[in-house]
This record gives structure tokens, sequence and C-alpha cells, in this order.
């Protein structure tokens, strides 16, 4: 059997070789994806699952529970002992072609807690709707991801003073031969940071094969967008990469939001997805939930932002007229998630209408109203929940 196979999620959920591939090369597996457990599903193929808010409740989301983000129908099975890892490029000086044990001895590991997240979360909850995966709340996730600075690596390879952006390819494929490879970009100086991981590692395990295995870009402070899966190439060049999903997709109009740019790919129209928002999630009670009079209810959830840090969580019960602190939870990091919690008043029966706003050490505050765009990306507006005391 080829150390490389390409499986596609059936019309079952199941997954399903190529009629192309002989049956030595058939695996099938029922309902969920292999080696997660139950999550939303958003689309069969490619495969899109998202993680219920239940699971979102601890510190860092489990890798059984994190959600599927994918292009591309063909999702690969790279054997960790034979993957290997090009970096080449017009601006660098000596190509490498790195194993996956080369990566973890040659270069110091790096171990760091990030939020991963689509910059479409939310998507679904755009009114009026947007085309697209229609995701709610799930997309996103925190967890601890362990690495080579990827600095590290080019630095080895020697850069040319015209290197002006790194490319990024990964080995998930289409199933048409005219759809768009997924391919990336960074601005050179984002990709030098030392931040910037190479990861092998998730949550001290081996990548999942559903996210990335067995390396993957880690990209903290970024849309998920740039977190490239089943990494096989890095060129650094001396010119902007011009792929589909840097041109045309993943776009914004120009100055819509705050974020860091990138130069080399904007255009007077239109800029391209970078930074995370300040954002926040209600993880628990779940909207809806009918609650006893007097009970002792906590509020719990999680805040974050493109890496200045979370500054304070506030909760309203009264139409967001008026709002008071929540309790933060541990600073892991920069780059992850910070919890928050606070009791809710239960003393009347009624509906009970919460509201939940963070804000960033920078000043930045999840906004009240959305900013509409035709992607559905940036949904970071005030979280909000509508509970029954009785």
């Amino acid at each position: 059997m080829s150390t490389r196979r390409e499986l596609m999620l059936g019309a079952l959920g199941g997954l399903l070789a190529t009629p192309a591939w002989g049956a030595a090369d058939e695996v099938q597996i029922s309902a969920a994806l292999s080696g997660k457990s139950a999550l939303i599903r958003r689309s069969y193929r490619p495969p899109n699952y998202e993680t219920p808010l239940a699971d979102l409740a601890p510190l860092y989301t489990a890798n059984e529970s994190f959600f599927v983000r994918y292009h591309l129908a063909l999702v690969p099975v790279l054997e960790p002992g034979e993957w290997r890892l090009s970096i080449a490029g017009s601006s660098l000086k000596t190509p490498l072609t790195l194993s996956l044990r080369d990566l973890k001895s040659r270069y110091e590991p790096v171990t760091l807690a990030a939020v991963n997240q689509c910059s479409g979360n939310r998507r679904g909850l755009f009114m009026p709707r947007v085309p697209g995966v229609q995701w709610e709340s799930g997309a996103v996730g925190n967890a601890l991801w362990k690495g080579a600075r990827l600095r590290d690596v080019l630095k080895q390879g020697g850069l040319g003073a015209d290197a002006l952006e790194v490319w990024f390819s990964g080995a998930d494929r289409p199933v048409l031969p005219a759809t768009p490879v997924f391919q990336k970009s960074l601005p050179l100086e984002r990709a030098l940071d030392e931040n910037v991981l190479i990861a092998y590692e998730m949550n001290h395990a081996p990548l999942p094969r559903w996210n990335g295995a067995p390396a993957r870009l880690i990209v903290p402070g970024w849309m998920g967008t740039y977190w490239m899966k089943h990494l096989t190439e890095v060129r650094v060049e001396p010119k902007p990469l011009e792929s589909f999903w840097m041109k045309s997709a993943y776009r914004l109009p120009a100055g819509a939001f705050p974020g860091a740019h990138f130069a080399s790919q904007e255009t007077p129209e239109t800029a391209p997805v970078t930074e995370l928002l300040v954002n926040s999630l209600i993880s628990s009670p779940a909207t809806g939930s009918r609650i006893t009079r007097g009970k002792n209810v906590q509020l719990a959830g999680k805040a974050w932002d493109a890496g200045a840090g979370i500054q304070a969580v506030e909760v309203s019960i009264d139409g967001q007229k008026s709002w008071k602190p929540a309790t933060l939870g541990k600073d892991v990091g920069r780059y992850a998630w910070r919890e928050f919690s606070a009791p809710l008043d239960t003393s009347s029966a009624g509906t009970l209408e919460v509201a939940v706003r963070a804000r960033s050490r920078d000043g930045s505050q999840q906004p009240r109203a959305l900013t509409f765009n035709p992607s559905g990306y940036h949904n970071n507006i005030v979280q909000t929940l509508r509970l029954e005391v009785t």
C-alpha cells in the first residue's frame, strides 16, 4: 500500500477511496471522523466539522474535539517516517529538505498556547445570510502547540536581500483538476516572528490527521487560513503569491476592519484577512436554558484577541445599559484565550438577557453591531444569550 493515501468523505459521512484506487487502498469509517468525538457536521466533502460549545469549556480544547476545516476534499494520510518538507525559493540561498526527525532534532522545540479560529466563525449567524460554510460559534479552539520556529529553519537556508513573502503549500488536494490548490503566504516580517512555528504536536500528542499531521504551520494571532495543514513546501520569494486563496479568497473591503497590514497583498479596494479581532464566547449556560429561581448559576466562557492580551470581560443583564466586571481566569499566554466567570442574578422569575463583551489591553473592544462583508468574516459582536428563570 502506498505511504500517502488520499481519502475523501463519502455521501454518508464515511471515508471512501476514490474509484481510481485499488481495493487495498480503501478505508471506510462510519459516521464520525476517525479519532474525533461527536462534532457538528457542516459539510461532508470537504470535511468541515465544528466543536459543540460544551466541548469548549476546558481551557485547552481536546484534540478529539477540535474543529476540522478543509477547502479541498482529498485529505492525505502521510506516514511520519516518510514525510518530507521542502524549503526552497528564489530568495533562499541554500534549499533544504527536512524529515520529521530533522525538525525535532535540529531545532529548539517551542511550546506555545494559541487560539486557532476560522475566519468564517459565526458566518451562519450573519443577517442577511452570506454564502460559505455556515459555522456557528465552534470553529475555534485553544491548544498547546509544540514545534520548531519557522525563522530558525529559514535562517539555516539563508535569506536573500530581496525576500518579500514566504509561501506555503500542503498535501491536501482537490477532486477536480480545475480547482485551485490551497496555497497561502505570509509577509516576511511575520514569518520571521519568534512565535510562528512548524508544529508537530498538539496538546502533548502528535498532531491528529484532521488537524494537519504530521506537521502544520502555527501563526498565532492570525486567522486560521494561514495555519497551513499537512505542510509540504515552504518557499521564500521576492514577489507576492498570486494564488486564488490570496488574490481572490479571504479578502475584505479595504479599511473595514482593524488588524495587521499585508502590504504586498493589498489593493485600493481590498485587503487580505490577517489578525484575530477581540472576541468572546459563552460556553455555559446554553442559550434558552431554564433555570430555577434562586439557583446559584455561574456564567462561564472564553475571551481572546490577536496577542495584546485580554484586559477585562464585562457582563450586562439589563439590555447592555450597564456592565459589571467578570472574574478572569489564569493568563496562560498572550495568544491563548482567557477564561472568565460571573454569577448570574436569578432572584426574579422571567427572561434574563445576558450580554458579554471583552476588551483588549490595546483598547479594542467587541462591537455591538456587525460590520457586514460579503464573505462573512470577523463576526466578533458582543455575545448574548436568553435564559428563562422559573
